[in-house]
């Protein structure tokens, strides 16, 4: 700020590829938060127009192209999500397709800053290319479309996570064609997802999200393996674990803070309450969702069935879960495939140890 007499303009783009954000993408919110506390200009790019292209940053083949009115629906919930990090009152919101529905001839001009050449030399092109996988023409254009973002919004600084750090350059050489100023970038590490190790994803099934409910943040807070306890403390606390904890009391104390983060203190103590009560105690949560369950032309209740439909997973997997001993009926363990309706009338079914049901047979 001192150098160029003016604060710096720090921009970020998200591409809202999905409904959700979850705590990876709050590692580098949290960043761009320090920027805004700072007294930066910082500008939140809602990637509206490169969502119908698909970031190919860390892909191993084409991303599915997503629906108008889905990319719309999605960009407005990550607008929502983004400022439990950020201070809305301090961000410069623009969206990308305020500039890229670009007429022909700035087209051909953004596409003179670069060689195909360089654009495969990108480690995940590479990969493909080697492993004869196809990539498509508007892949290898979603890097100039996003390093046209800063030449759209002159940023002075861009963050990312370290999968970004080839389009983050590019957008230096795209700046400086356009005859300005190349921005700096920095990157955050990339946060694993609750199996320890894959990047957090919502696709992937190992995320956290920031509108997870209390009970469900904290739990799945505690399944993050011991070995990702150290970069989940450094990321998104700002600190090393405690010493003075084991790993499972480390992981209780993570859950409650982040409950209270993105919820508040009163919600990560019913959250922590609730937890010792049903997983450690063996009791039931306070509230639990209906399902319906209508019988066969028998009169029976085929289980697998029930199971399947009621969480979300195959009959196949429903069966496996009866045969190892996993599914619990009123507290008691369920074995059988078929029961009567009246033995589950208004009884709690348990899968696992943290996903319930009150089943309600149709009259």
């Amino acid at each position: 700020m001192l150098a160029i007499g003016r604060p710096l303009r720090v921009k970020l783009g998200i591409d809202p590829t999905a409904p959700d954000i979850h705590l990876g993408h709050t590692v580098v919110l949290t960043k761009l938060r320090a920027f805004q506390d700072a007294g930066h200009t910082v500008v939140l790019i809602i990637g509206d127009y490169t969502a119908r292209v698909g970031d190919p940053s860390g892909r191993s083949s084409t991303r599915p192209q997503l629906s108008d009115e889905q990319i719309d629906a999605n960009a407005r919930t990550f607008q929502e999500q983004a400022f439990k990090v950020l201070d809305p009152d301090r961000v410069e919101l623009r969206h990308n397709s305020e500039w890229l529905d670009m007429k022909m001839h700035e087209l051909f001009a953004l596409l003179r800053t670069t060689t195909v050449g360089a654009l495969l030399e990108r480690d995940d092109f590479a990969r493909r290319r080697a492993a004869q996988v196809p990539i498509s023409m508007l892949e290898l254009l979603y890097p100039l479309m996003q390093g046209y973002d800063s030449v759209a919004v002159r940023s002075d600084v861009e963050l990312g996570g370290t999968d970004q750090k080839f389009n983050l350059l590019l957008g230096r050489d795209i700046q400086r064609a356009y005859g300005m100023p190349e921005q700096a970038i920095l990157t955050m590490p990339i946060l694993v997802g609750t199996d320890g190790r894959r990047k957090m994803s919502k696709s992937l099934g190992n995320q956290i999200g920031v509108t997870d409910p209390p009970g469900e943040m904290y739990g799945k807070t505690l399944s993050v393996p011991d070995t990702a306890l150290d970069e989940y403390y450094r990321l998104l606390l700002g600190r090393p674990p405690p010493g003075d904890l084991v790993a499972r009391d480390a992981k209780r104390l993570l859950a409650r803070e982040l409950v209270a983060r993105f919820h508040s203190p009163d919600a990560a103590d019913l959250a922590e309450a609730e937890f010792d009560r049903v997983h450690v105690g063996g009791g039931e949560p306070d509230e639990i969702d209906d399902f319906p369950v209508v019988p066969d032309e028998d009169g029976v209740v085929h289980m697998p069935a029930v199971i399947a439909d009621a969480f979300g997973i195959s009959r196949s997997e429903a069966r496996r879960l009866l045969s190892q001993g996993a599914v619990h009926l009123a507290g008691g363990r369920l074995d059988d495939l078929d029961v009567d309706p009246e033995r589950i009338d208004g009884r709690v079914l348990r899968v696992g140890r943290r996903h319930f049901r009150r089943l309600r047979v149709a009259r």
